[in-house]
């Protein structure tokens, strides 16, 4: 008989909840039947049980949740109104539950704290997970501090699930077996062959009301630190012997590590700007300091660029670029591997061989290879072919996916502690020279590829 998981999420009546995390179970359900989770929401907010089913059945609606399994979710979910920082709220909300409980902390990090210091007053059960959302802390310091403070609870660290949906993302997860089950590609990926490397993630979409959370994080923050460096410790990281979480997590710190801003120098390594009022697509987007909420004092950024570089053998003098933007015309959501040009093209040919450029699309997924070959009625001309794949969707979506290895206790796709501050060690340099004032902050027009002079 299935064993039924309580998920107990704390900031049930937010955003990320309704939005994200519902839906992403209700996906989950559909594509797996031998799940069985009873859902307890409770929040601050003075709701009633109606109110809470309604937002959990047309979360799990949106999710593609099929009527049998939401049914059997809303027949047993409650809400309850809780102070997440007072230890007898917390401790009343899990003394009835039996089984695992996977307590999820849909909170500010500041809010995941103070909740996580209340657990340590109480005594916790012994199947008690935690699943924290992103950001994991909001600098370096308050990262390691909240660190020590879950060492301090009696739960060990595979019962803490640090989470990042971007590693549920199946193109993300594509990344291992693109690299380690292809001969084509394993032998090549290096320094060696590798010219430069671009992991970008900008998005059409403009504030969209998120002025309380984005205007105090910025692009940088927001993606860079927190999902983009994950992308590329597992686009780079060293060969695995066994996909599994003790060996993956400890390959992604080992290669994050080595990671450094290029050449040192956060203000060479880095760029920030911010969008102003423009167009994208069809809709009229606002000057960035007339959002709503926004303070424009805080000189937030929407646009982020900062370049590192690997110092091991196999990635020593590769740039890679890290790029992350909202209110972009283009949209471009991609990984972009462009090759060194060969030794030597045999003479005879009229041009140089165009170089060999590898592209993985993080949405929509694909996967494009640009190779050289003679042009067709002129055979002593190359020119660049581009072989193309798209990639199939999965049907779980991502935070379905994260929800699938918390509720199994398998913390494969979670983020160890020590990765999260090491993430938080290679962006604080660029932190502090722009909030000295070094790098200047440039501005762009909604809709479009951003600052000219970037180009």
């Amino acid at each position: 008989m299935t064993q039924t998981v309580n998920l107990v999420i704390l900031g049930a009546s937010g955003d990320l909840t309704r939005r994200l995390l519902l839906p992403g179970l209700g996906t989950l359900l559909k594509a797996e039947h031998n799940i069985s989770v009873h859902v307890v929401g409770a929040a601050a907010e003075d709701w009633d049980q109606g109110t809470w089913r309604d937002m959990v059945k047309a979360a799990l609606t949106d999710g593609g949740c099929s009527s049998t399994a939401m049914q059997e979710i809303l027949d047993d979910t409650c809400y309850t109104q809780v102070d997440a920082s007072s230890k007898d709220d917390l401790a009343g909300l899990i003394k009835d539950l039996t089984g695992r409980i996977v307590l999820y902390f849909a909170l500010p990090p500041a809010v995941s704290m103070a909740a996580c210091k209340a657990l340590s007053e109480i005594t916790l059960p012994r199947e008690l997970y935690l699943a924290i959302e992103k950001p994991f802390g909001t600098d370096a310091k308050s990262a390691h501090d909240f660190n020590e403070l879950l060492a301090h609870l009696p739960l060990p660290e595979s019962h803490i699930f640090r989470v990042d949906h971007y590693l549920g993302k199946a193109t993300v997860l594509n990344l291992v077996g693109l690299r380690f089950t292809n001969r084509l590609f394993e032998p090549v990926w290096n320094a060696t062959n590798i010219e430069s490397i671009q992991i970008v993630y900008d998005e059409t979409l403009a504030l969209e009301g998120r002025a309380g959370y984005y205007d105090r994080a910025g692009a940088l923050k927001d993606m860079i630190q927190s999902h983009l460096l994950l992308v590329m410790a597992l686009l780079c990281m060293e060969e695995l012997a066994t996909f599994d979480a003790f060996e993956l997590r400890d390959l992604m710190a080992h290669l994050l590590r080595s990671t450094h801003l290029w050449q040192d120098d956060p203000v060479e390594a880095s760029r920030r700007a911010r969008y102003t009022a423009g167009k994208v697509g069809d809709e009229v987007v606002p000057d960035y300091v007339n959002e709503k909420g926004v303070d424009p004092t805080r000189n937030t950024e929407t646009l982020a660029e900062v370049v590192v570089e690997i110092r091991n053998a196999r990635w020593s003098g590769v740039p890679i670029t890290l790029r992350s933007g909202k209110a972009l015309g283009d949209g471009v959501r991609q990984i972009t591997l462009v090759f060194r040009p060969i030794a030597h093209t045999p003479a005879g040919f009229h041009d140089e061989a165009p170089r060999n450029v590898v592209v993985i699309g993080l949405s929509p997924e694909f996967i494009r290879v640009q190779l050289s070959t003679n042009v067709e009625g002129d055979r002593f001309s190359l020119e660049p072919t581009v072989l193309h794949a798209e990639l199939g969707e999965s049907q779980i979506r991502p935070y379905g996916e994260i929800l699938s290895h918390i509720l199994k206790g398998d913390p494969l796709l979670s983020v160890r502690g020590d990765v999260a501050e090491e993430c938080w060690r290679i962006v604080t340099p660029v932190l502090d020279a722009w909030a000295e004032g070094k790098v200047p902050l440039d501005s762009y027009a909604a809709g479009s590829a951003g600052p000219g002079a970037w180009s």
